[in-house]
């Protein structure tokens, strides 16, 4: 990780900059967060710092990240949204921010109440839109329809069958390893943040693999990517979102027929189908029933639904 101080200087003196990189190596060797995490959380603190450097005119020490005032946020803030940054992209740069001012704080005796008091712009969350039980299977049908090659179509209705049988992210199907042939009825899932998760997986979801991996021409070997390309490595996610962008123009499906919408489908339907909302949020891998919530398309009548379920006296 020492790679990280380089992303600071000259906006930072050496002290400051070894800071910054001691809270990137937190986060991975702590938190796990992903590689892309790790960027754009750098990305951030960088673009907030170089403001600091010219807004103050010297470069950030110790002593001026101390020294960081509420109204030295809110300039910052109010730049960004002058260079044409959304309120959404602004809400998640300031969270790395206070992200990082809060893990200083607790290592160190620095007040960062100023930072940490500064509210977040408000911004309209937009919500996933899943796709009706038909509109899934026809999506699925379709997908293993597209290519003359019969295991790239069989590869590609394996893929978009584990997002919606399974609830997995993208990145998380084409992660699978040949290591789960032959598939037995439960999946171990790593996902978001390096968490584990077990997923039951259904016979659909397993034929569609089964059948794949008959037809794949590449030896799918143990520790070597399930999913393969057609030149034999591993399998891009573009080439997914390709497939189901082409299947749902042909089936009439709106643009938010994508491969994420797949997993929204997954808890969506299984919630109306009377799933508990806690296993759905286990099996999503979800840290936050909120996130399920919104994830399901829960409205408020089907909450208190749920709700009555669990306390009858309510």
């Amino acid at each position: 990780m020492a790679d990280h101080k380089h992303d600071f200087t000259p906006e930072l003196t050496p002290a400051a900059a070894n800071l910054l990189d001691s809270w990137l190596t937190h986060l991975t060797a702590i938190d796990s967060a992903s590689p892309r995490t790790i960027r754009a959380y750098a990305t951030d603190l960088r673009r907030f710092i170089s403001f600091q450097t010219h807004y103050h005119a010297e470069a950030q020490g110790l002593d001026a990240l101390r020294a960081v005032a509420t109204r030295d946020l809110r300039a910052w803030m109010a730049d960004e949204r002058g260079h044409g940054v959304s309120a959404r992209s602004l809400a998640r740069r300031l969270s790395a921010v206070k992200s990082f001012y809060r893990w200083w704080s607790d290592r160190e005796d620095v007040d960062a109440t100023a930072v940490l008091s500064v509210r977040s712009p408000k911004y309209q969350r937009r919500l996933p839109r899943p796709l009706p039980e038909t509109a899934a299977r026809d999506m699925i049908a379709q997908v293993a329809e597209q290519d003359d090659r019969d295991w790239v179509s069989a590869r590609d209705a394996a893929v978009v069958t584990l997002m919606y049988g399974c609830g997995l992210r993208i990145s998380e199907a084409l992660g699978l390893r040949a290591d789960i042939l032959p598939m037995t009825e439960v999946l171990r899932i790593r996902g978001k943040g390096g968490k584990e998760r077990e997923v039951p997986v259904l016979p659909a979801a397993r034929d569609a693999v089964t059948h794949y991996a008959m037809l794949c021409p590449h030896m799918l070997r143990p520790g070597t990517p399930l999913f393969r390309g057609i030149r034999g490595g591993a399998l891009n996610p573009r080439q997914i979102s390709g497939v189901m962008a082409r299947a749902r123009r042909q089936l009439g499906l709106p643009s938010t027929a994508t491969p994420h919408a797949m997993r929204h489908s997954f808890a969506t339907h299984l919630l109306n189908a009377g799933g508990d909302l806690r296993a759905i949020q286990e099996l999503l891998g979800h840290a936050s029933l909120s996130t399920t919530q919104a994830y399901t398309s829960v409205d408020t009548r089907r909450l208190l639904e749920i709700y009555r379920g669990a306390h009858p006296r309510a």
